[in-house]
């Protein structure tokens, strides 16, 4: 048991766990979890931990099919400038290794913003914090239960 899927129960949320055999070698860990699970890579959301104005860190929450513009998530910040936090930052302050980073139970509760394109879905699905093992549930719940926000912060391709 995780601490995103604790986190999940003790909100009583409708939510699922999806496990599947995590490939070592796999280099896009949210990818290969639509792959395995049968989804679109829309509906399968990444977590992504970035500083902003080199100092505070913020989740990020977009559909592993997409890149995170780090203009859009900097200004949905109230931030002027973005990028990628350091990887022993990220593992610090979630809790969690990467690839395994769960927007749920997080060692240090952060700001955090997901892509407007989650609203579209009854269900979407994330890390439970654990490589091999997603979570699907309402991205009205997740919302809420992460006090976050909804805002396009998906790179235009």
């Amino acid at each position: 048991m995780t601490p995103a899927i604790e986190t999940a129960k003790k909100h009583k949320i409708d939510f699922e766990v999806h496990e599947y055999h995590h490939d070592a070698h796999c280099e896009s860990y949210g990818l290969e979890a639509a792959q395995k699970l049968g989804l679109p890579a829309q509906q399968v959301f990444k977590t992504l931990v970035v500083s902003v104005d080199n100092h505070s860190l913020v989740v990020g929450i977009v559909p592993v099919s997409s890149m995170l513009s780090m203009k859009s998530i900097a200004k949905a910040a109230g931030a002027k400038k973005a990028h990628m936090a350091d990887a022993l930052a990220v593992e610090r302050s979630s809790g969690y290794v990467l690839g395994g980073v769960s927007p749920l139970g997080q060692k240090k509760r952060l700001l955090t913003v997901i892509d407007a394109s989650a609203q579209q879905y009854q269900r979407i699905y994330v890390s439970a914090g654990k490589r091999g093992v997603d979570i699907s549930l309402n991205p009205m719940d997740l919302q809420r239960i992460l006090n976050a926000k909804f805002a396009d912060i998906c790179a235009q391709s």
